[in-house]
């Protein structure tokens, strides 16, 4: 029962850690992609048929 004193702070520290990553990526803005899917929809260079 003792190891639960160390595992629940230990856990709560890890997923702090997480959530700040996560929320330093979504503020930093790494996940906008403004133009992409704008471009990507009308080029060529993706066809889901391709010649064979």
């Amino acid at each position: 029962m003792e190891i639960i004193a160390y595992l629940i702070p230990i856990s709560l520290f890890l997923g702090g850690v997480g959530l700040a990553a996560f929320v330093y990526t979504v503020r930093s803005n790494q996940y906008d992609d403004p133009d992409g899917n704008s471009q990507r929809i009308l080029s060529n260079d993706y066809d889901d048929k391709p010649k064979s």
